[in-house]
């Protein structure tokens, strides 16, 4: 399989990494849409959103409860976004379930 975050997972590809535990992995985007723009992948691999089954629930609910550690680490205490993209229109560039958690700065209301 190739895809790109699982490369970043096992260090095949360099990442400036923020967290991580056994399920999964946060590091910086290499192309910020804000000052701070992490990215967090669960460890398995799940394509989407689309893919969520009751076996991996478990790994995402993990993933969410980590969400706010992640961001008071980033120091995003103002508050942050958490966005998913799910297929072509929904702009998901790379098919491995990611969460951006965005902040840094006041940002849009915009969402489309």
């Amino acid at each position: 399989m190739d895809c790109l975050f699982c490369a970043i997972i096992n260090g095949d590809i360099p990442s400036k990494k923020v967290y991580e535990d056994d399920k999964c992995y946060a590091f910086l985007d290499i192309n910020p849409q804000a000052p701070v723009h992490c990215l967090i992948v669960p460890k398995v691999h799940i394509a989407s959103l689309d893919e969520i089954c009751p076996k991996c629930a478990e790994t995402i609910a993990h993933i969410l409860a980590t969400i706010p550690k992640i961001a008071k680490d980033l120091s995003l205490g103002d508050g942050y976004r958490v966005v998913t993209n799910v297929g072509e229109n929904g702009c998901q560039s790379v098919k491995h379930l990611h969460f951006h958690i965005l902040g840094g700065k006041k940002l849009s209301e915009s969402m489309a």
